[in-house]
């Protein structure tokens, strides 16, 4: 014989539609759109990994100063690599952005077209599609450079040039103000040779096995080829931002996203455990009468979880379903505003699968199970009475006479209500925090740019790079090169200081190594504002302090360091540690930085007593040759990152705004309604006695407004205490550098007032659930 529980399911859906329409919903949204994240970001990584081998991604490349002749080449082949051709050549535009232009590349670091076609005649370009995206460019406009213009044909995306680096020893890369292109064999040599930077990728005949043999084989390659030909750069791939920083980067939002997820699903659980709750309160005669009837206690607790677990299962699926199809796009979307990436293939995303449709299902089977093995421990009887408590009742508290009625009356509905209120000032926290960090990052970017502008060390630093071929080939050639680089490096710039640096890496514990750059300024130095002088510290052996220097507030701030903590760094790829003792913290936010005297610098790494690699200068260069200069650190340079940043993540911060909202809505909405239906027989009796709707609304829809105004305001602080802690390990697990947080005052005014807009939408939904709530409501229950 079938269950006759099961007639009520259906019944029990419509009179409860509202209920779990909106559940349904919030349940679709958030796993379509964690699901889609998680599939886009697994189908990208995956596409990322197989453009390796897809389009023949080079082992490295090096720059050289003259064209590489026939016989130097089958020279440099003979040490195992294959070379290729990869010449380029950069021009200015006229919209003030760089473009590096290529010829098409047929055999190795191949092209992916993203639209229209290939150039196939002078005066056509096919240009990267992110650049063309954040320019506004598309296909069929004109880009030009003084005088010469090109048409262009095709968005593509160079497998060489996933990250837009236009120097390998930028910071971030910037794909607003650089971008990548090519041209036809014929256009590329019609560009001046004096123009052109001849770059060699080069593919190893048989590949290292892991990042360690791959430095050694590359360290001798630079040693032997240096031997044939003059270098002006050398960059093995393991090294090339360009090619690794995405694959790096794209992982680290995977946790981000899986946090999201968790919190909305603990929102969820809170919400089912509070409805379920009172189901049971609503349905206590008819579950005392069932109890009395002989049905079980399990079977019961079967019944009523199969709603709530069946809407979690097809919200789950639906979800899933709309995060392989639309919300795939949307989050695949994000990843192309962030990177130059190919076209990509689905991939099924098992991880995904059971994240957003397994866990769901599982936390409300086991909040659900919960809740009602504890309610339905009571006996029959109690059922019966509808008395759902186990202690004795308490009195209530007494209110003084002083205060009228309405005010007396609110009072007791909020008393009554408290549970649900506390419930609610839960999932105000939550919901908030989604928009506090939607709203946050904006402004931390911008508060970012303003104070590096006003707390730079100098309006330019200049670091120079020392010729490739200064390091390598025989002893005279060697020579040669680095008395043409100490002489061609000097300038006569009054404004120049001479710095020394170099760079440390922190060690890795629980985050990943980062790169730290020691500044050896002069004592008496009008940019480092500090007075360092050459200590001579105790550098033998058995010395435990390499030095006492002062740090970077970025530096501080990240790890949490103050004056008196000692920290260690070492060489990237040796075993060598140095520890030094923080003695002062200098304020700059530009970088992980370490700030020592220059002599005490050259010392301790054996640099050389008159060795500096830079200049300090607040106006410009000019007198120093573009190839002895490695990289320039301005403002534009300083606020790449934030730049970038607001232009990767402006469109998650408004997803994730929407939807904090979202929840927020639905949140208030249930437990309102829940407020409502509980008070349900008051509100009846009170229509009998006379009373309006409006009036009505102001006893039950204002007691929750106030209780709302109070716990948006309360949520504010643990709010702020909650996002220090979420912001500083976002900060520390994905990026490199430093963005400190910065909180605008404004930003509380903001969630404020989206907080009361969107509680009035919901204040309307109760004023109708007042109304229709019927007279003879107050004539059911009577005991």
């Amino acid at each position: 014989m079938k269950n006759p529980l099961r007639k009520r399911l259906l019944r029990e859906l419509r009179q409860e539609m509202g209920k779990y329409l909106v559940v349904f919903i919030l349940m679709v949204a958030t796993i379509g759109f964690v699901s889609g994240f998680l599939v886009a970001d697994g189908s990208m990584l995956t596409a990322y990994d197989n453009s390796f081998e897809k389009y023949n991604i080079e082992d490295g490349n090096f720059a050289t100063e003259e064209k590489v002749y026939k016989n130097q080449q089958e020279t440099i082949e003979g040490y195992g690599v294959k070379l290729y051709e990869n010449f380029y050549v950069e021009k200015a535009l006229s919209n003030g952005s760089t473009l590096r232009i290529f010829k098409n590349r047929e055999e190795v670091n191949k092209v992916c077209l993203m639209k229209g076609k290939m150039p196939k005649e002078i005066g056509e370009i096919a240009i990267d599609r992110m650049y063309a995206d954040n320019n506004k460019l598309s296909v069929g406009d004109t880009l030009k450079s003084g005088k010469k213009t090109w048409k262009i044909t095709g968005l593509v995306a160079l497998s060489d040039y996933s990250a837009l680096f236009q120097n390998n020893n930028d910071t971030m890369f910037d794909a607003i103000k650089f971008g990548v292109g090519i041209v036809t064999k014929e256009e590329f040599s019609s560009f001046n040779e004096s123009q052109l930077t001849y770059d060699y990728a080069w593919k190893y005949n048989k590949k290292p096995k892991n990042e360690k043999e791959e430095k050694k084989r590359s360290e001798d390659f630079m040693e032997d080829i240096g031997k044939d030909i003059t270098l002006e750069s050398f960059i093995p791939q393991y090294v090339n931002q360009a090619i690794h920083f995405t694959g790096d980067d794209m992982g680290s939002d995977e946790a981000m996203i899986i946090v999201l997820l968790y919190i909305v699903m603990v929102i969820m659980a809170f919400v089912f455990g509070i409805t379920t709750s009172n189901t049971i309160r609503k349905e206590a005669g008819v579950i005392g009468t069932l109890r009395a009837s002989g049905y079980t206690k399990n079977e019961l607790i079967r019944h009523y979880m199969s709603m709530p677990v069946l809407v979690t299962l097809i919200g789950a699926v639906v979800g899933n379903i709309l995060g392989y199809t639309i919300f795939k796009n949307v989050c695949a979307g994000m990843y192309y505003g962030s990177y130059s990436l190919p076209t990509y293939v689905t991939v099924w995303n098992a991880k995904a699968f059971l994240l957003t449709t397994v866990v769901p299902v599982l936390i409300m089977l086991v909040v659900n199970y919960g809740i009602l093995r504890s309610k339905l421990k009571l006996p029959p009887l109690k059922f019966l009475r509808r008395d759902l408590s186990r202690k004795k009742q308490k009195r209530a508290l007494r209110l003084s006479s002083r205060i009228n009625i309405f005010s007396r009356f609110r009072l007791r509905v909020i008393f009554q209500n408290f549970s649900n209120y506390i419930v609610l000032f839960v999932g105000i926290v939550f919901a908030n925090l989604l928009l506090f960090f939607g709203l946050l990052l904006p402004s931390v970017l911008d508060h970012y740019q303003t104070d590096i502008q006003n707390n730079m060390l100098a309006k330019y630093q200049y670091m120079l790079s020392v010729p490739t071929s200064a390091m390598s080939g025989n002893k005279i050639s060697s020579l040669f090169s680095l008395l043409e680089y100490s002489l061609g490096a000097k300038t006569e710039n009054e404004d120049a200081e001479e710095f020394s640096a170099y760079s440390l890496n922190t060690i890795p514990k629980t985050f990943k190594s980062e790169e730290v750059t020691l500044y050896g300024v002069k004592t008496d130095s009008k940019y480092v504002k500090i007075n360092l002088k050459d200590e001579k510290a105790d550098l033998q052996a058995d010395s435990k302090v390499t030095a006492d220097v002062y740090i970077s507030s970025a530096y501080a701030d990240k790890f949490s360091l103050q004056p008196g903590d000692m920290i260690t760094l070492k060489e990237k790829y040796e075993k060598d540690k140095y520890t030094f003792r923080v003695k002062g913290i200098y304020e700059y936010n530009g970088g992980l930085c370490i700030f020592i005297n220059q002599n005490q610098l050259n010392r301790i790494f054996d640099l050389g007593f008159d060795y500096y690699s830079g200049y300090f200068s607040d106006t410009k260069i000019t007198d120093i040759s573009s190839k002895y200069i490695g990289s320039v650190i301005d403002l534009d340079a300083l606020t790449k990152i934030s730049r970038q940043l607001d232009v990767s993540m402006g469109n998650m911060m408004g997803l994730i705004n929407g939807f904090a909202i979202a929840i927020f809505l639905v949140l208030i909405y249930l437990l309102s309604k829940i407020i409502i239906e509980k008070n349900a027989q008051s509100i009846s009796m009170v229509k009998i006695l006379g009373y309006s709707n409006g009036e009505i609304s102001r006893l039950y829809i204002l007691s929750t407004s106030l209780v709302v105004v109070l716990c948006l305001l309360l949520s504010f602080p643990v709010e702020t205490i909650l996002m220090k802690g979420i912001f500083r390990e976002m900060m520390l697990q994905s990026l490199s550098g430093w963005i400190a947080l910065y909180i605008d005052p404004k930003i509380y005014v903001k969630m404020f007032v989206i907080g009361l807009v969107t509680y009035a939408v919901v204040a309307l939904l109760e004023y109708r659930k007042i109304q229709k709530v019927p007279m003879d409501e107050a004539l059911k229950n009577v005991e």
